[in-house]
């Protein structure tokens, strides 16, 4: 099982080594072309650096989520917190861009933190009321419509000059993204990814039973206020830099379990980590690539192929590990 675990952490950093080369070289400019190396350094390096933080903390954020809740289909997008932290982002991005101001890197992620955090509360609320897991994935997709449905709302209101940057980040991409916003990108994930790593320990406890957790010193409600505030910093991130992305949080956990045949946090941290790069950076190679010079939205290829891995679990085949 060790051997096992080693040879898939090998093939997860060559994959993401792999598809980091091609996200930096391929293009519709080509090395004969005079500004290919300013392009490489100003454009398609910081977006794959983006796709690649970015899409390890959207996965760790979702497995966060599916231990928070016991539920295998919790994600930010599932439950509709991307959805919330979008709402709030583009709510706060209007009113500050209609008055002249330009809202910071940091200004950015804690709109979105808003956002993400009053989604949660809400799907909190819903799942002390209900058991169903049907029910709390129906009300996170449509806590997820809602807001969706009011971005779109907000949106069409805004100046003309805004519309368009708005309605880009509002779908999902990792364009646009430069150096200076990696690294606060970087920072943040950093921090998030290690607050879960000190969480390996109780998340360990508390996945074999609430009583057991308890009884090994566990407090139960310290615990679980760090985990979703470790999971709204990595999802918040996401948002305020790339937009909603879907279905990346619910899928990656559940490829990563059966790779690496095991639901251990200590194991499985940094595998979603690395899975959610590698699933990003291919999901972004075929968005700017399938159809050049158009792009698609990164949301709409990850859907893709994220999609099916729910209807997968939902339909009970998903496998459980110790």
């Amino acid at each position: 099982m060790k051997k096992r675990r080693i040879i898939a952490y090998i093939i997860l950093t060559l994959s993401i080594v792999f598809l980091a080369v091609l996200s930096v070289m391929l293009g519709t400019a080509s090395p004969d072309d005079p500004s290919f190396f300013i392009i490489i350094k100003s454009i398609r390096l910081p977006r794959m650096l983006a796709a690649l933080i970015l899409g390890g903390a959207l996965a760790v954020s979702g497995y966060l989520l599916q231990v928070f809740f016991g539920n295998p289909i919790a994600g930010p997008f599932v439950l509709g917190i991307s959805s919330g932290a979008k709402l709030v982002t583009a709510l706060a991005l209007i009113l500050l861009l209609d008055r002249g101001i330009h809202l910071s890197a940091i200004g950015l992620v804690l709109a979105s933190f808003t956002g993400a955090g009053i989604a949660t509360v809400t799907i909190l609320m819903i799942s002390r009321r209900t058991r169903r897991m049907s029910v709390l994935v129906l009300a996170g997709v449509m806590l997820g419509y809602i807001c969706s449905s009011l971005t779109d709302f907000v949106i069409t209101f805004a100046d003309d000059h805004n519309i368009v940057n708005l309605h880009n980040w509002s779908m999902g991409s990792f364009s646009g993204m430069n150096m200076q916003g990696v690294m606060m990108a970087a920072a943040l994930v950093v921090t998030g990814v290690f607050g879960g790593v000190l969480l390996i320990k109780p998340i360990g406890a508390y996945l074999t039973g609430e009583e057991y957790a308890r009884s090994v010193g566990v407090d139960i409600r310290v615990f679980r206020f760090r985990l979703i505030l470790v999971s709204s910093l990595l999802s918040a991130t996401v948002t305020a830099f790339a937009g909603p992305i879907s279905f990346v949080g619910v899928a990656v956990p559940h490829l990563m379990r059966r790779l690496f045949r095991t639901s251990l946090p200590g194991c499985m941290i940094p595998a979603c980590f690395l899975g959610g790069a590698a699933f990003c950076l291919f999901s972004d190679l075929i968005a700017r690539l399938a159809f050049a010079p158009t792009e698609l939205s990164i949301s709409a290829v990850t859907a893709i192929f994220g999609a099916p891995v729910v209807i997968m679990v939902l339909m009970g085949r998903g496998q459980h590990y110790e």
